[in-house]
């Protein structure tokens, strides 16, 4: 168990690195045009490509061999996926998601 000067010394340099990785890319490209192709690329490739691997992540554990089969899952997907493609608000159908998931899970399933 760290000290408390250890505790804030740790907390520090996790700010300030945590800082640095937010603002290092401000600074190095001051403008949208100084930017490389190659970071534009990964500006529209890595979001999609997070969030699938968190999608695979979540559903790696299902069984569909016994019951109830990941049909709670797949209906929380469905709504998320329906909430987002009507109304184009990401909180609202993340939300909207969990919700219906644990409902399901608790009170169905």
């Amino acid at each position: 168990m760290p000290t408390t000067v250890q505790a804030l010394i740790i907390i520090a340099i996790l700010a300030l690195g945590t800082a640095i990785t937010r603002f290092l890319p401000f600074v190095l490209f001051r403008s949208a045009a100084a930017a490389p192709h190659y970071v534009h690329y990964l500006g529209k490739l890595l979001p999609p490509a997070a969030i699938s691997l968190l999608v695979v992540y979540c559903l790696r554990y299902i069984s569909f061999a016994a019951a109830p089969h990941g049909i709670p899952e797949a209906i929380g997907i469905l709504v998320v996926a329906a909430l987002h493609i009507w109304k184009k608000n990401t909180l609202l159908s993340i939300a909207a998601g969990t919700v219906s998931y644990m409902l399901l899970v608790q009170f169905v399933f």
